[in-house]
């Protein structure tokens, strides 16, 4: 089993920076993507972006393409995400999820592709 731990969420004005991070212990010799989800309150959650295994991979929702960047460190089994330019509409509980895969270079979309969450961590950004 993966354990999953964010930090770095809190209160941000409309155009600042936030960087999440997403701690994994464990059974992290395996192979494992990871994803950034978020979901605001009565909206479905969502998925806003994924690395894979190898970082060679990356996934982005368009909602955050240009402002969001996903990165990880294998070595301290760390996943960040580095979120700038943020809006209101950014507003959301995130949680990162860790699924493994066959190949290190998977990047899964789906939610249920994901195996390990996190108990998330509030963004919230005022306009």
């Amino acid at each position: 089993q993966v354990q999953l731990a964010e930090s770095g969420g809190g209160l941000v004005q409309t155009g600042g920076s936030l960087r999440l991070s997403c701690a994994a212990s464990g059974r992290t010799e395996s192979m494992y993507a990871v994803g950034w989800f978020r979901q605001a309150p009565g909206k479905e959650r969502e998925l806003v972006a994924a690395i894979s295994w190898n970082g060679y991979n990356t996934y982005s929702a368009d909602s955050v393409k240009g402002r969001f960047t996903i990165s990880r460190d294998n070595a301290k089994d760390t996943v960040n995400l580095q979120m700038n330019s943020l809006k209101p509409e950014d507003t959301a509980v995130y949680r990162c999820a860790a699924g493994y895969t066959g190949r290190s270079s998977d990047t899964p979309t789906f939610s249920h592709e994901y195996d390990y969450w996190g108990q998330g961590t509030q963004v919230t950004v005022s306009s």
